[in-house]
């Protein structure tokens, strides 16, 4: 039976080391309790969702527009956090957009100055919003970026600056002491981990390290609508103590809502489930010494051994491993075909044109490109911001042709009329 419910821990995507810390506190819990053998399973179940119900009310809870209208006298700072391809930066329009319609005031800093594009991107989200965005060029400190959003805030009474940072692989040591930095500079009132729901492990991960480096304070969870899972939320919250306080459903600006225990429970134990949070936390089954004579004559114990105990734990490793072994085939699978993505994209970039210099991996290929060049080649070619590494190298490229050209055409449009896609 605790093998069936880690199981479907595991399916609903919760990280196999979590998965076997929260049955183990369920053993905890069992241990020395007696229940009626009639509704033994019941009772196990209820214990399981009021374990998952303690940890998520255990992590707290962020009220985000309440701490910004409690702090009056200054502008309220907000540092977003995380690997790139997460949805970071549409995660930080979607807050500016709900702050807005708030009616709070806000600004945005592009601190991201390293991603080639991430500071048009966040300059098109201002656009739309009607928001003020302080940005300087590609190489610059983000510190003194974010050190600028904020100056400018005070000094205009805004209520709110969201810092958009870089995003590279958690392993990064650069990457990390980038935005030590900046928190160290601005000193953010809330700094805010974004996740990609679908990484599954990996999200645990990227969790685990910036919580180690930042000590992030709660989490935003995107691309939730494809996820109808959710097992990431329970894994983060059991490893950083931190709570998961919005998820991300789409990719409209509103397309975001606030996290719901209630829904995770019933995602993975069915309607059912909430029911059963409330009698999870009202004990589920009384003690073995307020149980009614009629129901002590087939009460059984949960004990920690006996043979039936070792048993269920022989056919639960038995699962286990079963489990374990179908999940390392689809996680080959999956790197499989990552693999000959990565080398359709190599071979792409190799037959694409270029200037013929080679930019050192990991570099910015718009290195020694002014930023005027970059927006009016994009204004003139209605050409949006590049996405991918690989698209802004052959932007580059195109760009360079273009300026050694004499950069024909410049004066043909007047404004920009680039279209951003995310």
């Amino acid at each position: 039976m605790l093998d069936e419910l880690e199981i479907s821990l595991l399916e609903s995507d919760v990280a196999a080391e979590v998965a076997d810390s929260i049955k183990e506190d369920l053993k905890g819990r069992l241990v020395g309790t007696s229940v009626d053998k009639h509704v033994i399973g019941e009772h196990v179940r209820e214990s399981l969702i009021g374990i998952i119900s303690d940890l998520f009310d255990g992590a707290g809870a962020v009220d985000l527009l309440e701490r910004i209208r409690a702090k009056k006298d200054d502008p309220y700072i907000i540092v977003f956090v995380g690997i790139n391809g997460t949805g970071k930066t549409t995660s930080v329009a979607k807050i500016a957009h709900m702050l807005r319609d708030s009616k709070l005031s806000v600004v945005l800093a592009a601190a991201d100055t390293f991603r080639a594009g991430a500071i048009e991107q966040l300059r098109e989200h201002a656009k739309r919003l009607n928001l003020k965005i302080v940005a300087q060029n590609y190489g610059s400190d983000p510190a003194a970026v974010a050190r600028d959003a904020v100056l400018y805030a005070r000094s205009h009474g805004v209520d709110c600056v969201l810092v958009d940072t870089a995003g590279r692989m958690q392993t990064s040591k650069n990457l990390m002491e980038q935005i030590e930095k900046i928190i160290r500079v601005v000193q953010p009132d809330l700094k805010i981990f974004v996740g990609d729901s679908l990484a599954g492990n990996d999200t645990v991960n990227q969790a685990g390290e910036f919580h180690e480096h930042i000590k992030f304070d709660c989490s935003i969870l995107t691309k939730n609508d494809a996820d109808a899972r959710g097992g990431a939320a329970l894994s983060i919250v059991k490893t950083t103590s931190t709570p998961v306080i919005y998820v991300g459903t789409g990719q409209e600006y509103g397309d975001i809502r606030p996290f719901s225990k209630e829904t995770f429970i019933e995602t993975v134990f069915g309607s059912e489930g909430v029911q059963g949070t409330e009698a999870a936390k009202s004990g589920g089954a009384p003690p073995a010494g307020e149980i009614p004579e009629t129901v002590r004559e087939t009460e059984v114990a949960v004990v920690n051994s006996g043979s039936s105990v070792e048993e269920e734990e022989m056919e639960a490793n038995k699962r286990r491993e079963q489990k374990t072994d179908a999940q390392a085939a689809k996680e080959r699978e999956q790197e499989e075909m990552e693999a000959n993505k990565r080398r359709e994209q190599e071979q792409a970039a190799e037959q694409s044109p270029h200037d013929g210099k080679e930019h050192p991996k990991g570099g910015d290929p718009f290195d020694g490109i002014d930023t005027k060049d970059i927006e009016a080649y994009l204004e003139l070619h209605d050409t949006p911001p590049p996405e991918t590494d690989d698209e802004a190298e052959r932007a580059a490229s195109k760009i360079k042709s273009w300026i050694s050209e004499g950069r024909q055409g410049k004066e043909a449009k007047g404004s920009w009329k680039g279209r951003f896609r995310r």
